[in-house]
């Protein structure tokens, strides 16, 4: 048998072993792992033609992301990230802030019964069944949130839940100044 066929294996694990090295160095220490690059930042949300999560038969397109600042919560209730962020989207939306909700590739008998028995955050809830504005806003999953400027601009992408530390690290004071923004 031929000596160089027993290297072959060899060489391909250690190339394997180096791509694997390039891309775990890719993310440096102190990198955000939620935050992923979204090619809609600086772009306006896409368009669609969506349902009311709650009155079947209401339609919504992307004009309701006109007007004033916003957030896009994508949620669903397959979610338990979701159910964990949920009580502070409620105290948000208490506090002026407003959120608009994306149900994502869930029943929706299931989010209304949720959103009975959890409040409703949501100035409007849209009912994404098959994913489709998901997809086109690139969700990778549940939950993510969008900020959206007064003329429906998406400015920021967040991954993962929102909670107490990242609202007032990174995502209230780009609120609040797409809020100061939208004055002038």
């Amino acid at each position: 048998m031929n000596k160089k066929v027993l290297f072959i294996p060899l060489i391909a694990f250690l190339i394997l072993v180096s791509v694997f090295a390039v891309q775990l160095g890719r993310n440096q220490a102190g990198d955000d792992p939620t935050k992923l690059e979204s090619v809609l930042i600086g772009k306006h949300v896409p368009q669609f033609r969506l349902e009311d999560l709650v009155e079947p038969g209401k339609l919504y397109n992307q004009d309701i992301f006109k007007g004033e600042p916003l957030l896009l919560n994508v949620w669903a209730t397959w979610c338990p990230t979701c159910y964990a962020e949920h009580q502070y989207l409620n105290e948000l939306a208490g506090d002026g802030v407003k959120i608009i909700g994306l149900n994502y590739k869930d029943q929706r008998d299931k989010a209304i019964q949720w959103l009975n028995e959890l409040g409703n955050p949501y100035l409007i809830s849209l009912f994404d069944g098959n994913g489709m504005l998901g997809l086109d806003l690139g969700v990778y999953g549940a939950p993510e949130t969008f900020l959206i400027d007064a003329n429906g601009v998406i400015r920021y992408r967040h991954v993962g839940d929102v909670n107490a530390r990242n609202w007032s690290e990174t995502l209230q004071p780009l609120y609040q100044q797409m809020l100061e923004e939208a004055k002038q």
